[in-house]
Parts: C-alpha cells; structure tokens; sequence
C-alpha cells in the first residue's frame, strides 16, 4: 500500500514538473512597441556595414545584449536593402541608392539572418526600425526599366537626379533617381513595400529619410495602413524649419532637433553661451509641445562620415554634452561606434569598421541609458513633466566675466531631477536660490543645496541629482 502511494505521488511530482517545464518553454510574446516605451527609449544607429569586420547581421547580433546593458529600446539599421551598382559612388555604394525594397543586401547575409536578428532583440525588449528611403532609388532598380513614369524627369525626358527645393540645383546625389510622388501606382507600390518587412519580419517601424521630400498624404494613407498591424514607432529625418513644418513633424512620433545639434557643437567650442541652450530647451517646449519628441544627438552617419568624430567636433566637452543631451527633453541617440570612442570619420562607400575598446564613454552611456529608461521624470512626449531652469550668480571671486553654469529643473509627480552642467572650459564659482537635499549620481551621498552656498565646479564637470535614489548598477 505504501509502495502505491508513493508511485502515485511520484506521478503527481513528475507531471506538476512537466507542465511546469512546458510553461517555462513557451515563447515570451514579444508586445507592440507602446508610448511608454518611447517615453523611455534610447535610440541606437546601427551602420551594419562598419559596426564589424565581418558586416553581417550575425557579427551585429552577437552585441544585442550589449546595447540593451546601454539602455537602448529602438534598434535603428541603416538601409538594408542592396545597393545599386550603376552610377555607384566608390566601392561598394551609397546604402541610400535602393536597388529594391524587398530585398535584403547580401552583403549583409539572408533574410532568414536578418529575422533572426529581429527575433534576438525583441527576446532582448529592443525594437527595430528601417532606414526607408522613399524620395529615390538607385540606377538599376527594377522600375527605372518597367515603370520609368514612376520617376520624374527633365524637359528632354531624361530621368533626373534629386534636386534641392530650396535652390532649384542638384543635390549632387547623381548615384539616384527621383521619384515622382504624383503617380498614384508608384505610391502603392511604395505602401505595399513597407507592409511587407512589417507583415513579414515584424520590424516595429521606419525612419524615413528625407521626410520632407514626400508629400504628406502618402504618410496619412501609408501609415494608417501600417498602424491596422500593430503599433509602431515613425521616426522622421526632419524638423519644423524643413518643408511642412510642424504639420509634418505632428504625424511622426518623433523628428531631429538638428538646430539643437549645431548649437550643442556651438557650446563646445566656445561659440554660444549656456543662456543659448535655455532658450533653445523653451523654444523647442513652445513650437513641439509634448506631443512631438526631438532626437537629440552628438553623432550620426552623416556627422561622422563628413562633418567630424566626436572628439573634432567637441573636444573635451564631449561627456558633459552627452549627458545634457540625456537630460534634456526628448530621445538620446548613439550611432555605431560612440559607445567604444569613435576616433575617426567612417568611410562612407566603402567597407571600414573600428576598435572594439570599451572606455569611459561605454560606462558614460551604461549609466545615462539606465537613468533614461528607469526614470519617469526623464519621459519625453505625452507623459513628459515640467522643466524649469534655474538662474545662478557668478561669485565675486570668479575670474571669468561670463556664467556658464546651467542649472535644469525635470519634475514630474514627486519626482524631481537637478542637473547641473559648467558649459565652460573654465572653472565656475557660483550660487544659486535652491534650497533642496538631494541624492548624487552615482553614488547616491546626500548632497544638501542652500540658497548662501557657493558652489565650485571644474570644466565641463556635471551633477545629476534626485530627491530620491538613483539607479546606480552602472557606474560611469
């Protein structure tokens, strides 16, 4: 009798186990990006060509987990699509210069590898979004020979290259052909293009190069129809002074704060004050709102490629304008390389790719990619709180005539987070009227502020300060 019960209860135990074990094996459905998740997201550019030697989507897989310890959210690959050949720039071309949309660049691997990558980083909670060039093909798309009406051209009939609407001239961008957004076929066309990598890969959205060159009736039926699959993320490479404005801007959810960038490059080298970036911060609260999220960023494959690395373009300011760039309202981007201190202008045409160095700007973007995605007060968007700036006063022992210190203000519900940045390759001595106990990045001291406090500050030094403890598994 004992014998039975004991066999029974080992049936039991084993079949409590294999349910168990079978619930553990069921796959995690992966949910649609939501506007907390972009609330909260660090935005990564992946250049998949250089990001390694191989330049495959494998190589770049192997680093997914990587990029989730940094805090990213949105994965963003630069155009995967083969490259045309005819009328190439360099070696290899112009990722730009699509020779079709439904296709996957062998350069780069399979379709099936590039699934496995979408399939990696969602096991991971990343996103991912296409580079979508809509304005242009390359010389040997298919269309050019099939659908030559779909293209526009000059007063002899000769397929053109783009042209620069505020010039009249050519961009220069002879390795393309412009598209005509007035043929309703070719608009289709495009539509069922982007359906497709979202139907049949799951990707979670688009940046859309060049977002002012198409009319914004395509977007209004094009999105629409993306958005009866799931929800995605819409990111648009434009801003309020390009074509269509702010209208244009609203129907993303988010565009480039390119005058931000210029201006952050403007600070560093001495050329603008921090009064510049105050009132930068409240124009961009006027003219966007909260509805509309701005990418704020100190790279990308443009800037490195041909305007300058990180260290040409900010010198020692770097970090501290990284961290600004964090703290500020909006979505910090890193592009392939800042994390492991880029030092040199990526080739744009043809194969390159860089030391795999880990440094102080890995930690650097570790502990600010944390502070971004645990942080309510630091949401951006709809669910965005209040940000005030602080003045400060310049201490009679000061030998610098000028104030450089910003003091930043985010609140949001009980939550308050003080950042404190010298804008300035001088030192700083200053006060301020605030009067607040705080907990310091990265350690998390007490740090007690006091309207008769003097405060000292090296160059370009930052604080990050919260009235309640900070996240701190990743210590810069």
């Amino acid at each position: 009798m004992i014998n039975k019960i004991l066999l029974l209860l080992s049936l039991v135990s084993f079949s409590a186990c294999e349910i168990s074990t079978q619930q553990a094996r069921k796959p995690i459905v992966f949910q649609p990006i939501s506007q907390t998740d972009i609330a909260q997201a660090v935005l990564y550019e992946a250049n998949i060509r250089q990001y390694s030697s191989e330049g495959t989507f494998n190589a770049f897989a192997k680093d997914l987990p990587l990029l989730k310890s940094m805090g990213v959210k949105i994965l963003w690959l630069m155009p995967i699509n083969p490259i045309s050949k005819i009328k190439s720039k360099g070696p290899l071309g112009s990722y730009y210069a699509v020779s079709s949309y439904n296709k996957v660049n062998p350069e780069f691997g399979t379709l099936d590898d590039f699934k496995a990558l979408v399939r990696k980083a969602h096991e991971l909670g990343i996103f991912v979004i296409l580079d979508w060039v809509p304005g242009h093909t390359g010389w040997d798309h298919e269309w050019i020979s099939t659908h030559p009406e779909f293209y526009l051209k000059n007063e002899v009939g000769e397929i053109i290259d783009p042209i620069d609407p505020s010039t009249g001239e050519p961009f220069g961008w002879t390795d393309v052909a412009d598209l005509d957004y007035d043929n309703k076929e070719m608009q289709e066309q495009m539509r069922q293009a982007m359906l497709y990598w979202v139907r049949e890969c799951n990707v979670d959205g688009y940046r859309i190069d060049q977002a002012y060159a198409v009319p914004q009736e395509f977007y209004d039926i094009t999105f629409a129809a993306l958005k009866e699959i799931k929800p995605l993320f819409l990111l648009a490479e434009t801003d309020v002074n390009h074509i269509g404005g702010i209208e244009l801007v609203s129907k993303f959810d988010a565009s480039y704060d390119w005058p931000g960038h210029s201006l952050s490059k403007e600070i560093a080298q001495g050329k603008k004050s921090m009064q510049a970036w105050v009132e930068h911060i409240q124009g961009i609260q006027q003219v966007y709102g909260n509805d509309n999220i701005v990418v704020n960023f100190v790279s990308n494959h443009d800037e490195n490629s041909w305007n300058g690395t990180l260290r040409e373009s900010y010198g020692e300011a770097a970090h501290a304008i990284i961290a600004l760039q964090y703290m500020s309202p909006g979505m910090p981007l890193i592009y392939s390389g800042q994390e492991y201190d880029l030092d040199k202008r990526l080739l744009f045409f043809e194969k390159d790719s860089f030391p795999k160095v880990a440094g102080k700007t890995m930690q650097l973007l570790k502990g600010l990619g944390e502070l971004k995605n645990n942080l309510a007060v630091l949401s951006a968007g709809n669910v965005q709180g209040e940000v005030r700036f602080i003045p400060t006063q310049r201490t009679a022992y000061q030998k610098s005539s000028e104030n450089d210190v910003l003091v930043m203000e985010r609140t949001k519900n009980k939550d308050t987070l003080l950042f404190i940045v010298n804008l300035k390759d001088t030192h700083a001595q200053y006060t301020m009227p605030y009067d607040a106990s705080f907990h310091r990045y990265p350690d998390n001291k007490v740090k007690n502020l006091a309207t008769p406090y003097q405060y000292d500050m090296k160059p370009w030094e930052y604080w990050i300060l919260s009235n309640k403890k900070l996240p701190v598994s990743s210590q810069p």
